[in-house]
């Protein structure tokens, strides 16, 4: 079994031991008994939402990264959903990290009241916990970070994620992490461009590794997409969808650069 380097003393280690408190601090106020016996919203199938002749995009909302700090901190969720869903979103991606990225589960259930399209919650999952969290706010999909997860735990959380009606965007950043999504029964595999580690954004490491991702897979490139080119470069190599969040956040208009990146009229 493959197990995360627990001695790595990077950025990444420091917030995932974050999270683990803070989750078990929120298990200890809130016991999951109460999750998984409330009544639940509708879920939107978000694997369905991806799947098209051309590729697809899934917007970001986040406020901050610890890459490059604030991006937007006065945000209107409700109207930047808004511009990526009149732009050409497939669907949406909601950093709902407080600590490191500015984020709420609020900032999830205002995105998918305004627009209606389904929801990635995009944190740092480690405990099952935090899926039935996710279910409960409105999320229609999650993502697992293979970085950060052992091989019991991959398995573990795309079936209760699978058994509470939601999808899971499996995300890796090599070879060795892509062979332990596919393992894992993903199939949603995501190719982060952003070494983790390090922060630093290479978009070939997605274009290298999109031949190891099975067919029956939807393959999604993260990160480091920034132009008509890029995306161009990401399509031509067999990725039925993008993930793009700074690009966006960082523009004037959000959904003027999204409809840029599709190749579409703003």
């Amino acid at each position: 079994m493959t197990v995360p380097d627990k001695q790595a003393t990077n950025l990444l280690d420091g917030i995932v031991a974050h999270k683990r408190r803070e989750v078990a601090e929120r298990k200890a106020a809130r016991p999951v008994d109460e999750l998984t016996g409330a009544a639940l919203p509708p879920t939107v199938d978000f694997v369905a939402a991806l799947r098209a002749s051309r590729i697809t995009a899934i917007a970001e909302i986040k406020r901050r990264s610890p890459s490059r700090g604030a991006l937007r901190s006065e945000l209107d969720v409700a109207d930047i959903a808004r511009r990526y869903a009149d732009h050409g979103a497939a669907a949406l991606s909601v950093l709902t990290d407080r600590a490191f990225f500015g984020g709420q589960h609020e900032d999830l259930e205002v995105a998918k009241r305004t627009t209606g399209l389904p929801v990635l919650l995009k944190d740092f999952i480690v405990d099952a916990y935090q899926i039935h969290e996710a279910r409960l706010t409105g999320a229609d999909a999650i993502l697992l970070i293979v970085r950060i997860l052992t091989d019991a735990e991959l398995r573990e959380f795309v079936q209760v994620a699978r058994q509470r009606g939601l999808g899971t965007l499996v995300e890796t950043h090599n070879e060795a992490e892509l062979t332990r999504a596919v393992d894992c029964g993903a199939e949603l595999i995501g190719v982060n461009n952003r070494d983790l580690d390090t922060f630093a954004i290479d978009l070939n490491t997605c274009l290298r590794l999109k031949e190891r991702i099975p067919a029956a897979c939807i393959a999604v490139a993260e990160s480091g997409i920034h132009t008509r080119d890029d995306v161009e470069r990401v399509e031509a190599a067999g990725y039925d969808a993008m993930l793009v969040g700074e690009a966006l956040m960082s523009a004037a208009d959000p959904g003027r650069k999204l409809a840029e990146l599709l190749g579409r009229s703003p």
